[in-house]
């Protein structure tokens, strides 16, 4: 049986869903260019904001609203609606993991985050280099805080797993789940603001080896490739155990009915022909 170009089981002839990779490196690309510059404007010692604002808390939680929404705002652009706003590949490797994303998206979805990832690092360096090479701000490289790679992979598996429990859980209740995105972004703010010191506050593989590229520093780099898969991968199996498999729609942040879905299509064709689709 061949299918189109869906993302479900195919026997080959279906093409790669190429749209909603390259929408998952822009993604990510735009959200490092985002770091590096407000990281810049509130950590570079010219800055006139570092000047202004002296408190290291209260610069944290500027940056961490400023990246939450970035965040809110990818997920609920037209793009982000289209390839489901994922810009993390321990993300991607959950939802597969809960059987949403077909193997080949799965592989399209990851390579595309890694390379945007470092592609929006480049970018940045090359308009902000100079600023954003300084030791204050230093590519915002997430290096472990006081208590080591012990502390960090700890900080790291804690924060990853409240974010994909908090995502499950808005995302598979229809009466909240509009604000799955809100909700995501708001736990980027929370955890910059006041997990950051601990582990730099990754959540995201791809996003920490762009900066880690980027500064040519692989510091404790291995925390955070392995830390938030598993975070994750944990609370999916949490939530699954309570609520079982089928409570999981779809892996999009934001659903919306207008636009294609590879996902549903890939849980679709992949139902036993008498089990009723979602």
């Amino acid at each position: 049986m061949s299918l189109s170009s869906s993302g479900g089981r195919t026997n080959g002839a279906a093409p790669p869903n190429w749209r909603e990779y390259l929408i998952e490196a822009a993604g990510l690309g735009l959200f490092m260019i985002s770091a590096s510059i407000f990281a810049v404007l509130l950590e570079h010692p010219a800055s006139p904001f570092h000047a202004l604002i002296p408190s290291a808390l209260l610069r944290r939680a500027i940056m961490g609203a400023a990246m939450g929404a970035t965040a809110i705002a990818l997920i609920y652009s037209p793009w982000g609606q289209r390839s489901g706003a994922h810009f993390n590949p321990a993300v991607t490797l959950t939802f597969f993991w809960l059987g949403k994303v077909a193997h080949r998206d799965l592989v399209g979805y990851a390579v595309a985050q890694f390379l945007g990832g470092s592609l929006g690092m480049a970018a940045a360096s090359l308009a902000i280099g100079r600023w954003l090479a300084h030791p204050a701000v230093y590519f915002v490289v997430t290096r472990p805080g006081p208590a080591g790679p012990a502390g960090a992979f700890g900080a790291e598996f804690a924060i990853t797993f409240i974010l994909m429990g908090v995502v499950l859980t808005f995302s598979n209740t229809p009466s909240i789940a509009r604000y799955t995105g809100v909700a995501a972004g708001a736990c980027v703010a929370l955890f910059i603001t006041l997990e950051a010191p601990y582990s730099g506050m990754s959540l995201n593989p791809a996003r920490t080896l762009a900066s880690a590229i980027a500064a040519r520093d692989m510091t404790a780099l291995w925390v955070y490739l392995v830390a938030p898969p598993l975070g994750m991968i944990a609370a999916a199996a949490a939530y699954r155990a309570r609520y079982g498999l089928r409570r999981v729609r779809c892996a999009k942040l934001r659903h919306v009915d207008r636009m294609r879905c590879i996902f549903c299509e890939y849980s679709q064709k992949s139902l036993p022909p008498e089990t009723p689709p979602l």
